[in-house]
Order: structure tokens, then C-alpha cells, then sequence
């Protein structure tokens, strides 16, 4: 497959998330790149913790996330950047506002404060936490959400996501949609055993085989990341598959070594693993 890919500048994402990858990118960006693919998709993309750090683009790139929330802000972030800067211009970091917050009901607002809260949050929560949310306190640190900080950030994300697909699917619907000889997916599901992290709903234990049978039937190439565990190495025993020590830390605390399984139908990728 010949394929012409762009450069194009990692960015941060712009806010922390349970199970973000920035420890494990410098290891899977490489990866992914080594894959020929004309579609790039991701059916969990979560604050795009992979996607954001890639510094190559196909011709084609889609980004998924069942959460509303998710969605929303990536829609906004793209096409109305500017209402959304104003929106957020007089947000402070106080405990009132997290909890103030935390009691609206994200479908009673619209599309701007609907994102603008979730990124509120996000921001101020400890340690990315979506379900379970507490306001994050960080004594040696400035604020957790600085507008005259973020803007900037805001605006790489927003001029990163020019020219991309932003879907909110079921994650199968989303794979049969974009499935391709060309197509590389990039899945992060939750963690075995962390299903309910994300919220109620978007993805329970039983979703795993479901994932798995999925990949089985796939015509492009994927790349899975996920919690090594004996449940996933049976489920995906089909599959080439290597394992990845990393580092995660949750509110700035010590950071703890993990095992990561990184699961694949392209093995020939896997030896830039084993290279480090």
C-alpha cells in the first residue's frame, strides 16, 4: 500500500483523563506510524492522549467516543474555538464552582456549556476521574483551570482537529462504519476491571468478547493497549500481543509500574517494542 502522510505537531490534550497513554505515546506513536494505513480511527478516543501526540497524519482521520461529553467538547473545540474561549473567560478555580458543576445536568445545557463544564471538571478533578469526581487541591501549585494558560493549549487542539471526523457511535457500530483494508484502528478501552470508571453504560465486561470477535472479522490492521491481565490474554489469544511495562500516576503522586499488553493482527509492528 503506498500511502502520503503530513506532518503534522503533537499537542497536549487539554485535560487529564483516567487511563491516558502520555507515558506509554512515546512508545505507540512510532508504532502506529509504522503501520501503512490511508484511515486513521479510534473508537475510544477519551481527551486523545495518542491521537494529539501522533506527528503524522493519513489522508484520512476519524475520532470516536460514545460520551457525550467527550464528543461535544472535541465538536466544539473545532468549529467554535472562539465562542468557546469566551465562554470560559471569567471560569475560576474555587471548590463552589466544582460543586455548582457537578450538580447541573449536562442535557439541560447547550453544546458551549456543556463542554465548558466538562473541561471544568476535568481540569479540577483528581486525577482525571470522570466517575467519582473530587476537587483536586494541589498546595505547591498554581490553579487547576488558568484561562490565560489554557488558551493556548485550546488552540493547538483546535487547529490540530482541522479536517477531522468527529463521531459519536457505539464503538461497534463505529468499527463495521470505518472498517477498510486501509483502515488502522487505534482501541483504548477501559481497563480490565475498570468498566465502570468511565461512566454507567458505555462499555461493560461482556464488551471485551464482543471487541475481541470484532477484531477477529476486521479487513484493516489494528493496535489494542490495555491492562495486562489473564482475562485479556485469553480473550485475545488470537492476536499477537507483547507486553509493555509503564509508569502511571494519579494527582501528581509517585509513580507506579504497571503492566501493559499491547495487542495487534500486524505482529511485524510489535518488533519496535522489543527494540524500546
Amino acid at each position: 500500500m503506498e500511502v502520503t502522510t503530513r506532518a503534522v505537531r503533537p499537542v497536549s490534550p487539554v485535560a487529564g483523563y483516567i487511563g491516558g497513554k502520555r507515558n506509554l505515546a512515546r512508545r505507540l506513536v512510532p508504532l502506529l506510524s509504522s503501520i501503512p494505513h490511508r484511515c486513521y480511527a479510534e473508537p475510544f478516543v477519551g481527551m486523545g492522549g495518542i491521537f494529539l501526540r501522533r506527528d503524522q497524519a493519513p489522508p484520512a482521520e476519524v475520532i470516536n467516543d460514545w460520551s457525550t461529553d467527550v464528543a461535544t467538547l472535541f465538536r466544539i473545540l473545532q468549529r467554535h474555538y472562539e465562542a468557546f474561549m469566551g465562554e470560559l473567560k471569567y471560569k475560576l478555580t474555587s471548590r463552589a464552582e466544582f460543586h455548582r458543576l457537578m450538580d447541573s445536568d449536562p442535557d439541560t445545557l447547550t453544546d458551549l456549556e456543556r463542554a465548558a463544564r466538562f473541561l471544568y471538571l476535568q481540569r479540577t478533578s483528581y486525577g482525571g476521574k470522570v466517575a467519582g469526581r473530587t476537587f483536586g487541591v494541589d498546595p505547591g501549585g498554581g490553579a487547576r483551570f488558568d484561562v490565560t494558560k489554557l488558551g493556548a493549549v485550546l488552540e493547538a487542539v483546535h487547529e490540530r482537529l482541522a479536517g477531522v471526523v468527529i463521531e459519536r457511535l457505539p464503538y461497534a457500530e463505529f468499527i463495521r462504519r470505518y472498517d477498510r483494508p486501509d483502515t488502522l484502528f487505534y482501541l483504548d478501552p477501559p481497563y480490565w476491571g475498570c468498566e465502570a470508571d468511565y461512566g454507567r453504560g458505555l462499555f461493560d465486561r461482556a464488551d471485551f468478547a464482543t471487541l475481541a470477535d470484532l477484531l477477529a472479522a476486521l479487513q484493516g490492521r489494528f493496535v489494542l493497549s490495555i491492562n495486562d491481565r489473564p482475562e485479556v490474554r485469553e480473550l485475545f489469544s488470537g492476536f499477537a500481543m507483547a507486553a509493555v511495562p509503564t509508569t502511571y500516576t494519579v494527582g501528581g503522586g509517585a509513580g507506579k509500574t504497571v503492566g501493559e499488553l499491547v495487542i495487534t493482527n500486524h505482529p511485524a509492528c510489535l518488533e519496535l517494542l522489543a527494540a524500546g
